[in-house]
């Protein structure tokens, strides 16, 4: 294939891997732009590797989550763009990476927060970062109110739970290596299902009883019973498919109209739903968390309901930003429900006293993979549930 000087060539990452020996032959281009450049945060991916390959005078990465799991993500971006800044790899997570690992399980902070400074400072004239909340940016949006909903578990819960916890921790103990960080994970993933509803985490058919036995779905209840009086439309995140469809079933019942947006949803069917959504025709939007993050314009929404949390502070905001965005015209409010005394608001606590740190760098934390490396004694203190009284005192 050749090309005109001057012209301007959209494709995929998927066409870059595929035809990668002709675009190649095509170069070197003049500047290569990369939207989305996340899709590029691995730098062992098939997609990382082609990026690198294509001949370029000079390179910008566009993302709006330069950072979602680990530093090593802002690595790949900086070295694509500007090869060497960071140098190699394995001497940048041992300089800045394993530091801001630390900081995510609450230890050595001074130090580093001292070395997140350092890397700011290193990357802040190659780095333009600008937000919505930036004077002068978008001054025609209208504010955005963000409201954490503290919630109880019901008894079915509260039993869930503690037997959970206390059969995980008798595993997690005699375990060690992959076994161990894989059992922190399950039961991690489990507790999340437990404080969403029993029936997610039992696995049940979404025609059981669903009401009166999560304190999370009652209060959704609440609010999405003010709906009708607001003509307002909401859209509810959550990051499993199966909860998703435990909601869905729920609502259905309680005669609201909703759409479901999942991974396996068709492209043509995503856009016959984004289309219906905006126009009004249904005023509930179910939508996988990671699936919806990106690429979404739903404006039509002036709250946003997140059911369960994810551990990375930047994934929920890129899911709040599909209703909270240029065009918006109703102030937004959003919901986050957490269950009291679980590892939910304690999870809540570290993600808000880490986003300071996380700015500083442009980054985030390492969520439950950070969790997985805690000792026995300090995993068994975060899942624990804890009462009333203990959360006072801590």
């Amino acid at each position: 294939m050749t090309f005109r000087p001057g012209e301007i060539v959209l494709t995929t990452y998927g066409t870059l891997r595929r035809d990668l020996p002709d675009l190649c032959e095509a170069g070197p281009w003049g500047l290569v732009v990369a939207d989305e450049a996340q899709h590029a945060k691995n730098p062992a991916s098939v997609t990382a590797k082609a990026m690198r390959t294509l001949p370029a005078q000079a390179r910008v990465a566009l993302s709006g989550t330069p950072v979602e799991n680990n530093l090593t993500e802002l690595w790949s971006l900086l070295d694509w763009t500007t090869p060497g800044l960071l140098g190699p790899l394995t001497a940048f997570r041992d300089r800045y990476g394993r530091a801001a690992e630390r900081a995510a399980r609450g230890s050595e902070a001074e130090a580093d927060a001292a070395a997140a400074g350092r890397l700011g400072r290193l990357i802040r004239p190659f780095v333009l970062r600008r937000r919505k909340s930036d004077p002068g940016i978008a001054p025609e949006l209208p504010p955005e109110t963000e409201t954490d909903h503290p919630v109880r578990l019901t008894r079915e819960q509260t039993v869930l739970y503690e037997a959970q916890v206390r059969e995980s921790m008798d595993e997690i103990r005699n375990a060690q290596g992959i076994t161990r960080h894989a059992l922190v994970l399950k039961l991690l993933t489990a507790l999340k299902q437990i404080c969403n509803h029993p029936g997610h985490y039992l696995k049940e058919d979404t025609a059981a009883r669903l009401t009166g036995r999560s304190g999370k779905l009652e209060l959704l209840d609440e609010l999405i019973d003010v709906l009708p009086a607001e003509n307002a439309s909401v859209l509810l995140f959550t990051q499993y498919t199966r909860m998703a469809r435990i909601l869905e079933a729920h609502l259905a019942r309680r005669g609201a109209r909703t759409l479901m947006l999942h991974g396996g949803t068709p492209v043509h069917r995503r856009e016959e739903m984004v289309d219906a959504f905006q126009r009004g025709e249904v005023p509930v939007f179910l939508l996988s968390l990671k699936v919806a993050g990106t690429g979404l314009n739903l404006t039509r929404a002036s709250h946003v309901v997140h059911y369960d949390r994810w551990w990375n502070p930047a994934v929920e905001d890129q899911a709040t930003d599909r209703a909270y965005r240029i065009g918006q015209t109703q102030p937004v409010q959003v919901h986050r429900l957490i269950t009291e005394g679980t590892v939910e608001e304690r999870i809540a606590q570290l993600i808000s006293s880490k986003r300071d740190l996380a700015d500083s760098v442009l980054g985030g934390n390492r969520g439950e993979a950070a969790i997985s490396d805690l000792t026995d004694d300090e995993l068994a203190d975060l899942v624990a549930l804890h009462t009333t009284t203990d959360r006072s005192s801590r």
